[in-house]
């Protein structure tokens, strides 16, 4: 008789969906994946008009923020991370036949490829909280290693 009252009383809240912040993400776009979340802001991969590109949205605004200079025409975005203020974002993406590591600042547009070191080829990425580190999944002759990065 005990033990329900038991496993009710250690269950605490239950986590709560977001349903109308939920609907947006899925109306938005034809798919999303791999997101990262951080204090006000969300990134995923999303795929529009058959095509996948690296999208941010402002959970605040319920908006999604502009990336110019990032989603490249000739680049597919493979993995994606950024810092707790939004400003800065890892992503590996494949362009030319090549997958690379690049850092995208939103603050001035611009984007940095990141040179590995060394040479291999990158995978998925973190990237932490104020965004001077990041970690790096690596592929370096058939075996998957994690290199560690400092930014300026």
């Amino acid at each position: 008789m005990l033990l329900p009252f038991a496993v009710l009383a250690c269950s605490g809240p239950r986590p709560k969906p977001v349903p109308e912040l939920n609907g947006l993400l899925r109306q938005s776009v034809s798919g999303r994946r791999e997101p990262v979340l951080s204090q006000r802001w969300l990134a995923s991969l999303s795929q529009r008009g058959g095509r996948e590109r690296v999208e941010l949205i402002d959970l605040n605004s319920r908006r999604p923020v502009p990336l110019p200079g990032l989603n490249r025409a000739d680049a597919l975005p493979i993995s994606v991370s950024l810092s707790a203020d939004g400003e800065r974002l890892a992503v590996v993406q494949q362009r030319e036949e090549r997958t690379e590591l690049v850092l995208y600042r939103r603050s001035v547009g611009t984007l940095q490829r990141l040179p590995l070191e060394p040479p291999g080829v990158p995978r998925a990425v973190s990237l932490n909280g104020n965004g001077r580190r990041l970690a790096v999944q690596v592929s370096r002759g058939g075996r998957w290693d994690i290199d560690l990065i400092r930014l300026p």
